[in-house]
C-alpha cells in the first residue's frame, strides 16, 4: 500500500486525500493503526458525481453521510483499511485533532480549519485507518502566515473570531433577508479566504451544506 494507490482508489468516487499522519496511541485511532488518511471532496467534479448517486435522489435522510459511508467503505475494502467517519455520534471521532496533526490542515485566524489547497472550504467525508506505515510528504506551513486574513472581517455579524464561533449570532443572521447570500452561496468568511476563491467548489454544494446547518 502507498499514497498513490490510495489516491487512485478514491478517484472513482471523486474524493481526494487532504491529509495523513502516523498516529500515536493518544490520538484515538483504532488499535493497530500505522497511518491515518483523511479524505475530502475532489472539486470541481464531486458535486455532479454526488447528484447522480441513489442517496441524493431517494428522499431518505442524510444523503451525504449515507453516500460517504458507502464510498469510504468501498475504498476501505479495496485497500484493506478501516473506514472512519466524522458523523454517527455521539461520541464523535476526533477529526479536528486528526486534521491538525496531518501537516496540511491548520487553525485559521477565525479558528475554522484551513487546508493548504482547499482553504476554508475543507470538509471531511471520512478517513481510512491503515495497518501499513506508508511514506508521507513533509508537513506544510499554514497558508495564513502571509495572508491579510480577509476571513476576520467578512462575517456581517462577527460570528467568527479568534475566540471561536458564535453559532447563535450566525443562525439569527441567516434568519434575516440579508442572510440569503450566505444560505445560497456559502459562508462569507469561508468565501473570503483567497485559497477558497481559487478552489472550484460549486455554490450549490455550499448551499446544500448551509441548509443542513440551518434548516
Amino acid at each position: 500500500m502507498d499514497y498513490e494507490t490510495l489516491q487512485s482508489a478514491a478517484a472513482p468516487y471523486h474524493l481526494t486525500i487532504v491529509g495523513a499522519f502516523h498516529p500515536d496511541p493518544e490520538d484515538g485511532a483504532p488499535e493497530g493503526t500505522e497511518t491515518l488518511v483523511l479524505f475530502a471532496p475532489a472539486e470541481p467534479t464531486f458535486w455532479p458525481h454526488f447528484k447522480k448517486s441513489p442517496e441524493y435522489s431517494d428522499g431518505a435522510a442524510d444523503p451525504m453521510n449515507r453516500w460517504s459511508t458507502r464510498a469510504l467503505s468501498a475504498i476501505a475494502e479495496e485497500t484493506r483499511a478501516t473506514p472512519l467517519f466524522p458523523f454517527g455520534g455521539p461520541p464523535y471521532l476526533p477529526f479536528i485533532s486528526w486534521a491538525l496533526k496531518s501537516g496540511s490542515i491548520h487553525a485559521s485566524p477565525v479558528t475554522l480549519l484551513v487546508h493548504n489547497d482547499q482553504g476554508l472550504m475543507i470538509s471531511f467525508r471520512g478517513a481510512l485507518a491503515l495497518r501499513e506505515r506508508i511514506s508521507l510528504s513533509p508537513p506544510r506551513l499554514t497558508p495564513c502566515l502571509l495572508c491579510p486574513a480577509p476571513c476576520e472581517t467578512a462575517c456581517p455579524v462577527n460570528a467568527l473570531s479568534e475566540h471561536g464561533y458564535d453559532t447563535a449570532a450566525c443562525h439569527a443572521y441567516l434568519d434575516t433577508p440579508a442572510g440569503t447570500d450566505c444560505l445560497t452561496r456559502g459562508c462569507k468568511a469561508r468565501r473570503a479566504c483567497p485559497i477558497s476563491q481559487d478552489f472550484s467548489r460549486n455554490p450549490e454544494q455550499s448551499a446544500y451544506h448551509m441548509r443542513s446547518f440551518h434548516p
